[in-house]
């Protein structure tokens, strides 16, 4: 694991050169992919790193995603943007990512987990958009923070107790339900916060919003999986009380998604429509991590990474029509299908794989989850049906709104698209409805 961890690092020496970095991160993509790991075990162990199938899963999706982050970012390079200083910041954000995910210890996972925040700040803060991202930094940081510091504590709690801090070595004692009771919800709300479930999700729609296309794609492609993965390795620790409290979070995380599925309904701007509905996704992968079941781990994997490659298309899609009417509002970028007839297409595409339409990844993983939850208890399949008809209801006027109707008479010329930007959209959308026909990568 050490070999991947030095070419992220070596990465860190030609952020001058644009092409180099993209062509770094692509062949990383594919030497990596070619480990075909599949099982639980941990493998490539050494100096305190290992994979097993989640991490590696989530690695090949952070390096994937952020070489179509650097492809998708080509303004800043145009503009010399401080573009070097940009990449160094991508780099670094994609090492802590890769730390995290390989980690074997819960207190080196809290640090790379945390070490994460500080280079999406430095990207929201340094290019994003309007003066309100200070304010969206902010509220990114102290949600995180505040959220994490229980888990610190926890986490020495639990090396005082145990003597252990290493995954399937820790074990936390026997102790009376009040204090347990704690313990477990110190332990998981960092990873709730991160999700972000409904009800501590309010940071995720400013940072999208005014973060750059390069931030957006990145949180909404890895980032937000960092909760699910952190779910997976703490919860088992906790085992007594997390399957005591399943049915809270059961019904968090679908009543959640129901109400998060009525935002989208009534927003007006594409990146807060795209953010919102990561939050009812991200819904449903809690349920299935709640109900401890093979269905529930294997369709959260599966519904992470189509979400990840799906919404960072979408975002990256809602770029393409920002930079060319300086706009995201769907009032004003409506008719889009008029003067970018080809572009249509792509978005009709992301659209359909956002709402789970077959063959994507996320039809396999909804299935997946579905199961479990319906089987876990009976009743939950009311909401279960309404929240996949509402995914498709705002999904719907997501693409109907922005492609239909008449233009905004002010605009008289616009590109139809360019070579890069449909590269970088096809190699979102083609291994989010490839990996189906290879559903035992993702489904064990």
């Amino acid at each position: 694991m050490l070999k991947f961890v030095l070419l992220v690092l070596s990465m860190t020496l030609i952020v001058n050169s644009w092409v180099s970095i993209q062509l770094s991160l692509f062949l990383a993509s594919f030497v990596f992919g070619l480990f075909s790991l599949n099982g639980f075990g941990f493998s490539c162990l050494g100096l305190g790193l290992g994979l097993d199938y989640v991490g590696y899963i989530l690695i090949l999706l952070s390096f994937w995603i952020m070489a179509l982050v650097v492809g998708s970012s080509q303004k800043v390079e145009n503009l010399k943007d401080f573009d070097s200083v940009f990449l160094l910041v991508n780099v670094f954000l994609l090492l802590s990512l890769v730390l995290t995910f390989s980690c074997l210890d819960y207190l080196m996972f809290y640090v790379c987990f945390e070490s994460s925040l500080i280079p999406t700040m430095v990207l929201i803060l340094g290019w994003g958009y309007q003066p309100e991202r200070i304010q969206a930094g902010v509220y990114m940081l102290f949600y995180t923070l505040f959220g994490s510091l229980p888990l610190l504590i926890s986490i020495l709690s639990l090396y005082s107790c145990g003597g252990s801090v290493t995954f399937g070595l820790s074990e936390v004692p026997g102790c009376d339900s009040g204090l347990g009771m704690v313990w477990y919800v110190c332990s998981v709300m960092a990873f709730i916060v991160k999700l972000p479930v409904y009800l501590v999700h309010l940071w995720l729609p400013k940072a999208h919003v005014e973060a750059p296309v390069a931030g957006s794609m990145i949180l909404a492609g890895v980032l937000l999986k960092l909760g699910g993965y952190g779910l997976v390795r703490v919860c088992p620790l906790f085992i007594q009380f997390a399957t005591d409290f399943s049915w809270f979070w059961v019904s968090v995380g679908l009543l959640g998604g129901i109400f998060v599925s009525f935002i989208c309904l009534r927003q007006t701007d594409m990146k807060a429509l795209i953010a919102y509905s990561s939050v009812a996704h991200m819904g449903l992968v809690l349920c299935g991590l709640s109900v401890f079941s093979w269905w529930g781990l294997s369709g959260a994997v599966s519904v992470m990474v189509g979400h990840g490659l799906c919404s960072s298309g979408l975002f990256c899609l809602a770029n393409m029509v920002y930079e060319r009417l300086g706009s995201r509002s769907l009032l004003i970028s409506k008719g889009l299908l008029s003067f970018m007839p080809t572009m249509a297409l792509w978005w009709f595409l992301l659209s359909a794989g956002n709402m789970a339409a077959p063959p994507t990844v996320n039809l396999l993983g909804e299935i997946s989850l579905i199961l479990s939850v319906v089987s876990w208890a009976l009743l939950a399949m009311i909401p279960v049906a309404l929240l996949s008809f509402l995914s498709a209801a705002y999904s719907l006027y997501m693409f109907s709104l922005s492609q239909h109707g008449k233009y905004f008479s002010a605009l008289f010329s616009c590109c139809s698209g360019k070579v890069r930007e449909y590269l970088i959209l096809m190699l979102h959308w083609l291994p989010l409805n490839v990996l189906v026909l290879k559903g035992s990568v993702l489904v064990c």
